[in-house]
Order: structure tokens, then C-alpha cells, then sequence
């Protein structure tokens, strides 16, 4: 069979008669979902001076400090290369990715709040979606504040995003208003990996700085409720576009991912020119390798199972989604499902 005939051939297994609204929250459902997230953001929330004692003796940050190493849940931090590495410039290393990230984090942020922004303004009133995403816009500015605070205390002079990143941003929140559905699934590509990566090493025990670890906590236990609702608005909005859409969405999907899961997981050009890693030794370590297969497949886990259960995967989807390397074994059976229970 040909290339082209086998793309007409999975075209041909695409249900265009599907459903528009298949079975899933009634609007009564959905909306009592948006009233707990909200009640939960006002009962416990975090300031980012408040509930960080950034000037206590035991969160000063010291350069020579072995806390600040890469943790193995890192694919650079677990490879043998970076193993392989003086003390002193794994620890520099440790500190400039781990503040590079945080930058990332706020600058990913900051288009959010906007792109919320621009999606409220046109929402009508009593909307149980306008209540909730201003809880989780006021949520993003304290987690800005932390992760610029610990960028300062660190006192390297990171750049954060890729820079064709950085040119585009002011554009990229008007898409909230003009494909919202599209919007959350850029915020669920910015999210996932960082509350991945985060959560891999929380559950590790491994020791950590301490500012580091606090960060970790407060940004986890929120973005568990960013997280929730952009799953549920996409479960709620994606399965209402019309057919061709809802396709050309389901192609979109993992391209997002795979692009803004890059901007925060690989480390950038400049760490690599700076700590001269050598050539090729990224690209295998998150692109390539088996091993860097089955970090991305677990990375994505939960947004694999978002795109089955909002109509999102089909065997077009599913064909972009194994050649970004993203497929993984199975989606999640529930969010946050560690990976280690993929075993098998």
C-alpha cells in the first residue's frame, strides 16, 4: 500500500457521523466541578511571601551546595555523562537548569493569566467558568512571584523560553478568545511536564534544597486545580466542535505538547554551549533513546487519556502521536497515576 493510500485509509476510519456531545458532564455537573475547584482555591491557596520564609537560614542559597544537583528523575541528571562530573560542576549545572526552569514556569505563566484574561472578557455573567479561572489567574501571579524570587535568589541570569517562544508570546493569548479549546490544551502542554518532572522528584526522596522542595509543594498541591479544570473544559468543549475542527484539533494536540514539553523539559542551547554537553548527547537523552521514549510516554500519560476520553485520538492522532515518540505503552487509567505502575 502506498503512503498516500494509507492515509486515505485511516481517514476512511475517522466517525465523521460521530456524536457531536458524546456521554459526559451535564452542564449542572460541569458546573458544580467549577464550584468546588473554586471554594477549594479560596479554603487553601499560598503566597509567595507569606508561606515562603525566603530569609530563614536554612533557605539561603549557596553555590556550593550538593542539594542543587540534578535529581535522576532528570534525564540529564540520570545520565552517565552528568554522573560523571565534578561536584562542583554538577551542582552548576543544577543551578542554572533548575533556575532556568523556574523562569520558563513564570513566562509560561504570564501568558496564561493573560490568555484567561482574554477569554473572561467575553463570558457572560454568573459564568462558573469566569469565578474559577480569576481564582487560578490570582493562583499564576503568586506562583510568577515565587519562581522570580528564587530565580533572583540563585542570582544566575537565565533567559527562560526558547526566543521564537519569547517573540510570539504577546500573540498567543488571543487564542483563548478565538479557539479556546486549542488555548487549554497549550496550557495543559506548559503544565503537565513541570507538574510531572515535579512530582517524579518529590516522590523520589531524594534530598533537595529546601526553597527548592517548598516551591515544589506549593506549585504541585495548586496546579492540581489548574490541571482538573483544563481537563474538564476540554472534555466539555471539544466533543461540541463541529466534525472537521474537532480533527484538525486531534492533529494539533500532540504537536503542542511535544513543542511547549520541549521549551520546559530540554535544557537550551545556551546551558549546552555554557557547560560544554556534548553534541548529540541531549537529542538521545530526550528524543531518541528508548529510555527517552518511555520518559515522554509517561510524561504525556494523562493528556493521552484526556484526548481518548474528549474525542482527540483517532488513527490519524494516534499515527502523530507515536511519531513525536509520545504514544507511550497506555494512556492513564486515572491522572497523576505513577509511572512506576506501568510496569508490565
Amino acid at each position: 500500500m502506498t503512503t498516500d493510500a494509507a492515509d486515505r485509509a485511516l481517514l476512511d476510519q475517522i466517525d465523521w457521523d460521530a456524536p457531536e456531545i458524546p456521554e459526559g458532564l451535564s452542564t449542572a455537573e460541569y458546573d458544580e466541578v467549577l464550584h468546588r475547584l473554586s471554594v477549594a482555591s479560596v479554603e487553601r491557596h499560598f503566597d509567595a511571601f507569606a508561606d515562603i520564609d525566603w530569609d530563614h537560614p536554612d533557605f539561603e542559597v549557596r553555590h556550593d551546595d550538593p542539594r542543587w544537583r540534578l535529581p535522576e528523575a532528570d534525564p540529564l541528571g540520570g545520565s552517565d555523562w552528568y554522573r560523571a562530573q565534578p561536584l562542583d560542576r554538577q551542582i552548576a549545572m543544577g543551578l542554572w537548569r533548575q533556575s532556568n526552569i523556574f523562569k520558563v514556569g513564570w513566562q509560561f505563566e504570564s501568558i496564561l493569566i493573560r490568555g484567561i484574561l482574554q477569554y473572561n472578557f467575553s463570558l457572560p455573567n454568573r459564568s462558573t467558568e469566569y469565578r474559577y479561572l480569576m481564582h487560578e489567574a490570582t493562583e499564576e501571579c503568586h506562583h510568577i512571584q515565587m519562581f522570580q524570587e528564587a530565580v533572583n535568589r540563585v542570582g544566575i541570569d537565565v533567559s527562560g523560553m526558547p526566543r521564537w517562544i519569547r517573540a510570539v508570546s504577546p500573540f498567543l493569548p488571543l487564542v483563548a478568545h478565538r479557539m479556546p479549546v486549542i488555548f487549554f490544551v497549550g496550557v495543559l502542554a506548559g503544565e503537565e511536564p513541570i507538574d510531572h518532572l515535579q512530582k517524579a522528584v518529590l516522590r523520589s526522596r531524594r534530598e533537595i534544597h529546601p526553597v527548592m522542595g517548598r516551591i515544589m509543594e506549593i506549585h504541585v498541591a495548586e496546579e492540581a486545580r489548574h490541571i482538573s479544570f483544563a481537563h474538564e473544559f476540554v472534555k466539555r468543549h471539544a466533543p461540541r466542535l463541529n466534525p472537521v475542527s474537532r480533527f484538525l484539533v486531534s492533529l494539533m494536540f500532540p504537536v503542542i505538547m511535544r513543542i511547549l514539553g520541549d521549551a520546559i523539559l530540554l535544557p537550551p542551547k545556551e546551558f549546552q554551549r555554557r557547560f560544554d554537553v556534548p553534541e548529540g548527547l541531549i537529542d538521545e537523552l530526550y528524543w531518541k533513546s528508548d529510555a527517552s521514549e518511555r520518559f515522554l510516554g509517561d510524561t504525556f500519560a494523562d493528556v493521552r487519556m484526556l484526548a481518548e476520553e474528549s474525542g482527540l485520538m483517532n488513527p490519524v492522532s494516534r499515527r502523530v502521536w507515536k511519531r513525536l515518540r509520545m504514544l507511550g505503552r497506555r494512556p492513564s487509567r486515572f491522572r497523576s497515576e505513577p509511572p512506576t505502575a506501568f510496569a508490565g
